[in-house]
Parts: C-alpha cells; structure tokens; sequence
C-alpha cells in the first residue's frame, strides 16, 4: 500500500485535468459548427439589407454672406515708414549717462519693500529694504529701480516716483510708478 497509492493519488489531479480540458474543447467546437450552421440566414439577411433604399442625406446648410470690407487708408500714415526714426532726438526726457549710480538702482522695482518712514511732512524719510536685506534711506530726488526711477514724492504710506521707459523707436517716456508700504 505505500509507494503504488501514493504515485495513483498523485496521477490524479492530472487525469481531472485532462477530462476537463477534453469537456471543453468539445463543448467549443460545437458552438462553432452551429454558428456556422446558420451562413445561409446570415447571407439572406446582408441582402435584404442591400435590397433597401439608402436613407436620405441631410441638406447642406445654407453659407452665410459676409459683408465686404474695402480698407481705405490712404489718408493714413504707412505703418512701415520710418517716421519714428527721423524726427529729432533731442527734446523729451533722456536717462543721464554721467549720473553716478546709487544702490537701489541695482534692483528692480518690484523687488524693493518699503518698510516704514521717518520723519512728518516735507522732511520724511521713506525706508526701503532691498533684496540684499539691507535697509536703505530714501528721500525726494534720489533714484531708485533699474528704469532709471526718480523719486517725486515720499508719504508715511507710499513712495511716488517716475520712471523712464524706452519707446521702442529710440526715445524714452516717462511712466509713473508707485512704492506703497506693506502691512505686516
């Protein structure tokens, strides 16, 4: 009873395997003789359907008229001269090259916090911190930012200056900007 009834029971799972596996092949190969059984139904049913009149197509849609639009510029200036090129240079504001640069001027604007004042009225002194985390002493006519900002005016809650901006046709505008005191 020892080896033999061991080596059967072990022979066994696989002789279960083998009848299921049989069972099944089966069972899917009459599954496909009687889909195929039904070819003649199917070949009747494709021709019915060629038989069929289409159904009809929706009609285009209808192009809208656009109006006409003439361009007359005749009276105009012609974007593509050189009229910003040829008038003269020398009036209007212009940056000062010789100016000696001040601290602040190595920051741009929008990275400077104005921290507090000193002072009342005309005498006040506007603190500025930089980037740097050094605090600096600003007053009316001193410079400040990268676009050559003069200051116009110091309050207890802003700092008013004017900044001088390229035109892009070889002059400079003036543009006003402002500095305000941050609530901490």
């Amino acid at each position: 009873m020892g080896n033999s009834t061991i080596r059967r029971r072990a022979g066994a799972p696989r002789l279960l395997l083998v009848a299921v596996a049989l069972v099944a092949v089966a069972g899917c190969t009459r599954g496909v003789t009687s889909t195929y059984g039904d070819a003649p139904n199917l070949e009747g049913w494709v021709a019915d359907v060629k038989t069929r009149p289409a159904p009809p197509l929706d009609p285009l849609p209808i192009m809208q008229q656009f109006e006409t639009f003439e361009y007359a510029a005749h009276g105009l200036r012609d974007p593509f001269s050189n009229a910003f090129t040829d008038r003269d240079n020398g009036g209007g504001p212009r940056p000062d090259s010789d100016r000696r640069k001040v601290p602040l001027e190595q920051f741009p604007l929008d990275s400077l916090d104005m921290v507090g004042t000193l002072g009342r009225g005309g005498g006040t002194v506007a603190l500025v911190m930089a980037p740097d985390k050094v605090t600096y002493k600003v007053t009316r006519g001193e410079y400040m930012g990268q676009s050559d900002g003069r200051v116009t005016g110091v309050f207890e809650d802003r700092i008013e200056l004017v900044e001088l901006v390229s035109d892009g046709a070889g002059g400079w505008l003036e543009r006003p900007a402002s500095l305000t005191l941050e609530d901490q």
